[in-house]
């Protein structure tokens, strides 16, 4: 009888240890890059706020080709069929608007923000 009353209030303690310490989660993997998707003519999400160094890869997911060409000229893609990639690595602070050449009411914009924070260079 003893013993199962040490058994019980060991297994109780326990249970109360399980239930203050959270589960372990696993992290989200670190990942250095955004994607937009091209569909139905429209750049998706339109406006991306990024820090320099990030990666975006811009992926056609419309049945038509497109392109994705900076107003700046800092960046430009060939044409891009479905499911075709184009990306390109922001280095510097600032505001990159971008439009489809084909389709030239298609526009998005990047925003790099300086790696302190304090907001985007304009």
């Amino acid at each position: 009888m003893k013993t199962s009353l040490v058994r019980l209030a060991m297994f109780a303690g326990l249970l109360q240890l399980a239930l203050l310490v959270p589960p372990a989660v696993a992290e989200p993997a670190a990942t250095n890059g955004t994607e937009v998707k091209i569909d139905n003519f429209t750049f998706g999400p339109q406006r991306v706020t990024v820090r320099p160094g990030t990666t975006v890869t811009w992926i056609n997911q419309d049945d038509i080709p497109h392109t994705v060409v900076s107003t700046s000229l800092a960046f430009r893609s060939k044409v891009l069929d479905t499911d075709d990639k184009f990306s390109f690595t922001f280095t510097t602070a600032g505001t990159f608007e971008y439009f489809c050449s084909l389709h030239p009411h298609m526009t998005g914009t990047i925003v790099v923000e300086t790696s302190a924070g304090g907001g985007a260079v304009p």
